[in-house]
């Protein structure tokens, strides 16, 4: 079983959104066999790569409310964060461009595959959710790359161009063609789509659905007289 996970790294529902998946994916008997790749999303393409303004700024601004209204309305996300493990730091976060981040998470998926995605995922929400780090700096992006294990070289070298910048392009064309208008978005073995950081436990039904239907079972209509591994009955 494969999972698609469109999501930014500077969207607090889509850490939310992985945080329950994964306690979904504890509890699933067959975890083993599910394979989660991470597909780019920008949520604003014009955000500064080197961003000096809070993000609560920024979206008070953007949907014409006060800051203390903004910083209210976020401090319910802090305390959803927090019931699922995580310390946010949303009021101290900057708004930054997140282009060259997701062009390292291809990079990672090529040179170590999803797991090690998923390492550099984590590192990064990380860096900018729990500790307030500019994800467009990319001396933080070097080190959440470390983190995961990455060839330092091979992100200097993305890092210097626009490497991955097309396989970028394309992951924002296919969540349209999906549908997908925010994130996060899941799409399981192509067929089940999951929008928003939805409970635990509608990560788990759509887990068990997908998996009994890639592999449907047989219903036996009738039981006779047939040969075994101890012979045959006469």
């Amino acid at each position: 079983m494969r999972i698609e996970i469109w999501s930014d790294v500077v969207c607090p529902w889509c850490y939310i959104g992985k945080r329950r998946l994964e306690t979904a994916l504890d509890g699933f008997e067959h975890a083993d066999e599910v394979e989660v790749v991470y597909r780019s999303f920008e949520l604003d393409p014009s955000a500064p790569h080197h961003g000096h303004e809070r993000t609560l700024t920024t979206l008070a601004k953007k949907y014409g409310r006060g800051e203390d209204e903004m910083r209210s309305m976020m401090q319910n996300v802090v305390d959803t964060a927090a019931a699922e493990g995580l310390a946010f730091r949303l009021f101290d976060n900057v708004h930054t461009n997140t282009i060259d981040a997701h062009r390292l998470l291809h990079l990672a998926l090529e040179a170590g595959g999803p797991a090690v995605q998923r390492e550099l995922k984590e590192a990064l929400l990380a860096a900018y959710f729990l500790r307030a780090e500019d994800v467009g700096d990319h001396d933080v992006l070097r080190a959440a790359a470390a983190l995961a294990g990455l060839d330092p070289d091979r992100v200097n070298e993305v890092l210097a161009g626009t490497e991955y910048a097309d396989s970028v392009e394309a992951d924002i064309r296919q969540a349209r063609e999906y549908g997908a208008t925010g994130v996060p978005f899941f799409v399981v073995d192509q067929k089940y789509g999951v929008s928003g950081a939805q409970p635990a436990e509608v990560f788990t039904r759509v887990l068990d659905q997908a998996w009994a239907a890639s592999r449907p079972q047989l219903e036996v209509m009738g039981v006779g007289d047939a040969c075994g591994p101890d012979g045959c009955p006469i």
